[in-house]
């Protein structure tokens, strides 16, 4: 499955420390050094890097045995990046916390192994589909390591509560939206900030026209496969298949808009159940939706960059994704307090930025 994101961009995070429970500078960088290199002896897949060779059309690694660290005023970042071809967010957020254990622990190398045999992962003609997307993707394979110049993009941060299951479920069963069941953490937060999104981008002329939105996610497919790997959430590396879920524009603007969007959803969810891979080919939605209509979610209340991202001298004050250079992404990790969500929103256009700000401050009133 990791064949299908070598074009993508890179997963990059960058996490902030004050400087209140630093150790001189000098020190935390060999720290990070030795540590990262005790680290890199149990992920041996991350020692080198990705890259294209144009003569042969051939994927290399590159090895590179160079850091660098810089010091800012007032505390440090640490920045770190992963090729998506060989990780997603899960294994992002197990790497970063076995080296974050290790430097705690002065060098010592994490004691669980992660699992990169990609043969157990039970893809029937998975090796044929990894082949013919090389053969018709082999110069974009490394793009995701290459330079990007992004447009002017409005970017935006909150930290929220998960919407309570009980509110969404009662008012589907109002509004004749009734759910399945009670939604998760992940479906509550991201059927609110679709919702919230969708809003910013139809009017009442989308709703009279018939207009529908989109919300894109990725979900995890290692522990949901007819043959899972033992130890599933050992397995290391891009296990994901899309998901597509579709709504009125009306929906979203009235007041069962919270359970519209849960239950699209949870729709999507059971579909998943049926035929997990079914959304491998997620590449193939491109230019087939309004792209203007669609909300592009990854992460999950799940990953604990907060929690994970203690290198010895505390927890960090601030994380953020990198790579949001596009209208309509959204990323999601767990809140710093551990109880809320932090939703990190990427919008083309200032005002949809402010109306989606306004929508979040709305849900934190009531």
């Amino acid at each position: 499955m990791e064949a299908l994101w070598l074009p993508f961009p890179v997963l990059q995070h960058v996490l902030f420390y004050e400087a209140a429970g630093l150790t001189p500078f000098d020190s935390v960088v060999d720290s990070l050094r030795s540590s990262l290199g005790a680290t890199l002896a149990t992920f041996a897949p991350l020692a080198g890097k990705l890259v294209h060779l144009e003569d042969t059309g051939d994927v290399a690694i590159a090895c590179s045995a160079s850091d660098a660290a810089t010091r800012l005023q007032g505390g440090l970042a640490v920045g770190v990046t992963l090729h998506h071809g060989v990780a997603d967010g899960k294994s992002f957020w197990t790497f970063v916390e076995a080296w974050a254990s290790a430097c705690r622990c002065r060098g010592e190398a994490p004691a669980a192994t992660p699992c990169f045999d990609r043969s157990v992962i039970k893809w029937p003609g998975g090796e044929e589909i990894a082949r013919s997307v090389l053969r018709v993707r082999a110069g974009l394979a490394c793009r995701g390591t290459q330079a990007f110049h992004p447009p002017d993009i409005h970017r935006g941060r909150a930290a929220t509560r998960t919407p309570k299951a009980a509110r969404i479920t009662r008012d589907g069963e109002v509004h004749g939206k009734t759910l399945h069941r009670p939604p998760s953490s992940f479906v509550a937060v991201v059927a609110m900030a679709s919702a919230f999104f969708a809003r910013c981008k139809t009017t009442a002329a989308d709703e009279d026209a018939g207009g529908d939105v989109f919300l894109f996610f990725f979900a995890d497919v290692r522990e949901r496969l007819d043959d899972p790997p033992v130890d599933a959430g050992y397995y290391f590396g891009a296990c994901l298949t899309g998901c597509l879920a579709r709504l009125p524009a009306r929906d979203v603007h009235g007041d069962g808009a919270l359970a519209a969007a849960a239950s699209a959803i949870q729709e999507e969810i059971l579909e998943l159940a049926e035929d997990p891979l079914a959304g491998w080919n997620f590449m193939s939605l491109a230019g087939k939706i309004p792209s203007d209509r669609v909300m592009n979610v990854s992460g999950s209340p799940g990953f604990r960059p907060y929690d994970v991202g203690d290198f010895g001298w505390g927890k960090p004050r601030r994380t953020e994704p990198i790579r949001m250079n596009h209208d309509g992404q959204v990323a999601l990790v767990r809140a710093a307090d551990g109880h809320g969500v932090q939703v990190s929103v990427s919008l083309l256009q200032s005002a949809h930025m402010e109306a989606f700000k306004s929508q979040m401050r709305l849900l934190e009133l009531k």
